[in-house]
């Protein structure tokens, strides 16, 4: 018998079949479904991280008053690395000082040390007032060690004065894309030209000495925070350790537990998160996986039956003609076949369930929420969950096309 013609019979079986078949087919369906939703969101999620994570830079470090003990935010969800809640910092901290930055530019692998203030202060364009976060920096490295992008206009210089370089966020959502470059606008009472627009960031960055003037208790020497950027990421760690044993040296500092500054690595933060969103994919993967698992067990089952249903007919079958090989084909292209339209319902339905999803989340309040909002729906992984769909249902339907294969023509048409 032709394989054509043990295509055909095994389809006509399918169309044929009871109701049980069916449900077998829906379980399929809602476990490929599963997979193709999970996975997209998954690796949405993981792409967007590592865009967000690699607006960071991960050759740019940061030193902040206070002890760390946990990662805070990362850029992209809330802003910059949130400072306050990124590090746990007692009543008798020191700020940074200009003699901190002096011991790190003498330090290996850093390529630029640049110290920064921060602080709210209220902003007032035409008629519209908003407090913002001002940051001072030193405007002649700023554009070496910011991993930011200039929209239009450029970065801040050395001659620059009372000019600002807005972000791209605060433009947008707080005033509503009315800020044009070159516009004038006022912080605390002094009048500052918009010389540049970032592509993200939520604040107003300006020359450092001009900040100390404009933010409140900001001393002349401290520092809010300091960037680094490092020459060789690969010893980003090692680089983190010798910033700390030099500074700590510096201040005075005897034991590691009385550190009152912190050094983030971005570096690290990204392969922790990153691994972590890898341990969640697998985690959602699994529970996917078991809907595939109760779907294969009801396609044996069915199959089991179906076998038990036409035994009479394998029996007539083999009576005219019809060799082992050529059953065996017919049931294990049905069980196929039960896969195969699984399958095909399941991609529809994982499509519409993840772009469901993907909607819904990026709808929701809270940054947590919305890395579920972009799904990645790639032909690999719709191809693939059809591809696997197929053979979950030709490995559960094995056995049963083996034995019904086997059956003796005699006993098959005595079978009642």
């Amino acid at each position: 018998m032709k394989l054509k013609k043990c295509f055909k019979l095994s389809w006509n079986i399918l169309i044929h079949s009871k109701l049980r078949s069916w449900l077998t087919i829906i379980g399929i369906i809602i476990g490929i479904a599963a997979v193709v939703s999970i996975v997209s969101i998954s690796q949405g999620a993981q792409q967007q991280l590592e865009e967000r994570l690699g607006s960071l830079g991960a050759d740019i470090l940061t030193i902040s008053p206070g002890a760390s003990r946990s990662f805070g935010p990362v850029s992209g969800f809330n802003g910059p690395l949130d400072r306050e809640s990124s590090s746990s910092s007692s009543d008798e901290q020191e700020n940074l000082t200009s003699k901190d930055i002096l011991v790190l530019k003498n330090l290996d692998n850093i390529q630029y040390v640049m110290g920064q203030v921060s602080g709210k202060a209220d902003m007032t364009y035409l008629s519209k007032t908003a407090s913002v976060s001002v940051t001072g920096v030193d405007e002649s490295v700023w554009k070496d060690v910011t991993s930011d992008e200039v929209d239009s206009g450029r970065f801040l210089v050395q001659s620059d004065s009372f000019s600002v370089v807005l972000g791209g966020k605060l433009v947008e959502n707080t005033f509503e894309n009315k800020i044009p470059l070159n516009s004038k606008i006022t912080i605390e009472g002094k009048s500052f030209k918009v010389v540049g627009i970032l592509t993200d960031g939520n604040g107003v960055y300006m020359p450092l000495d001009v900040a100390r003037t404009v933010l409140e208790d900001v001393g002349n020497e401290e520092f809010s925070s300091i960037s680094v950027k490092i020459e060789n990421v690969e010893i980003a760690n090692e680089t983190v350790g010798l910033i700390e044993q030099k500074l700590m040296f510096s201040r005075g500092i005897l034991n590691e537990k009385d550190m009152d500054f912190s050094v983030s690595n971005p570096a690290e933060m990204q392969a922790t998160i990153q691994e972590t969103t890898q341990t969640m994919s697998l985690f959602l993967g699994a529970i996917a996986a078991i809907s595939l698992l109760v779907g294969a067990i009801g396609i044996a089952n069915t199959m089991f039956t179906s076998v038990l249903e036409k035994t009479k007919e394998i029996g007539i079958m083999k009576a005219i003609g019809a060799k082992n090989k050529d059953v065996l084909f017919i049931f294990l292209f049905n069980s196929g076949l039960i896969g195969l339209v699984g399958g095909i319902g399941g991609v529809i339905l994982g499509v519409f369930g993840s772009a469901l999803i993907g909607y819904w989340s990026s709808t929701l309040s809270g940054s947590a929420t919305r890395m579920f909002g972009n799904t990645a729906l790639t032909p690999e992984l719709l191809i693939g969950s059809l591809l696997f769909s197929i053979l979950i249902g030709m490995i559960a339907g094995a056995i049963p096309a083996y034995r019904a294969s086997k059956l003796n023509p005699v006993d098959a048409l005595r079978y009642q």
